[in-house]
């Protein structure tokens, strides 16, 4: 099996440690300073890992376009129109795009699903992320993630900040709270606030080797798969 690394920063360098270790052969590396040499490839692999950044995509997209390469996407901080576009791809190839690879979010963004529909309407909604000091977005994509698991038709308000607020918390509202420091892996805790009574659910990674570990299992199991776009749950359940 082939792959192709997209971005070559602390992730990419660990998914080519992991990739190998699979049994893929690393085809290519592709980074900022050589993103262009991605115009000129048109050898289809199994597996093509994207861990850049938003920037790097209408080059990436060609791509998989041009070869229907197997795309397991970990970029954030996308716009919606470059969502859409990710998904699209899902037409001439497998395509897997999550914010967060670990099974243990997968399992809460499934409970999540579960029990917020029987505690919103009396309780309130608070999502608290901490990661390191070297994450460009926020909130998280995982954040976002389990927002949109608990909210998936968005009719609670996303409020990002409260200090120029003056006035009491909204009913229809889901806190996102963002937290940087040292070289935190990641942290999420899903508050419920209720009266007399708090529900909470964490996850908590220790390495980024889990998110790592995630992506090549996705890969591999996206080899028997038709074109079309997989969510991890589908993947992993």
């Amino acid at each position: 099996m082939k792959a192709v690394i997209i971005g070559y920063g602390r992730m990419g360098r660990m998914i080519e440690e992991a990739a190998a270790a699979a049994g893929f052969e690393i085809a290519a590396i592709i980074d900022v300073d050589n993103l262009s040499d991605l115009g000129a490839m048109t050898e289809h692999v199994d597996a093509v890992f994207d861990f850049s950044s938003p920037s790097a995509l209408d080059a990436v997209c060609k791509y998989i376009e041009r070869t229907g390469s197997p795309y397991i996407c970990g970029a954030t901080g996308h716009t919606p129109e470059q969502n859409d576009r990710i998904r699209a791809l899902g037409a001439c190839a497998p395509v897997i795009h999550a914010a967060n690879y670990s099974l243990g979010v997968a399992v809460v963004k499934k409970a999540l699903a579960l029990i917020t529909p029987v505690l919103k309407d009396s309780f309130d909604m608070e999502i608290l992320e901490s990661h390191h000091n070297k994450k460009v977005d926020a909130p998280s994509g995982t954040a976002i993630l389990l927002a949109d698991a608990m909210d998936p038709g968005h009719e609670y308000e996303r409020v990002y900040e409260r200090h120029s607020v003056k006035a009491p918390r909204g009913e229809k509202e889901i806190g996102m709270i963002s937290r940087r420091g040292g070289n935190l892996a990641g942290e999420h805790i899903v508050s419920f606030y209720g009266e007399d009574e708090t529900v909470e659910l964490t996850h908590r990674a220790t390495s980024r080797r889990i998110f790592v570990n995630g992506a090549v299992k996705a890969a591999l199991m996206l080899q028997d798969k038709p074109n079309g776009f997989y969510s991890i749950e589908e993947l992993l359940f």
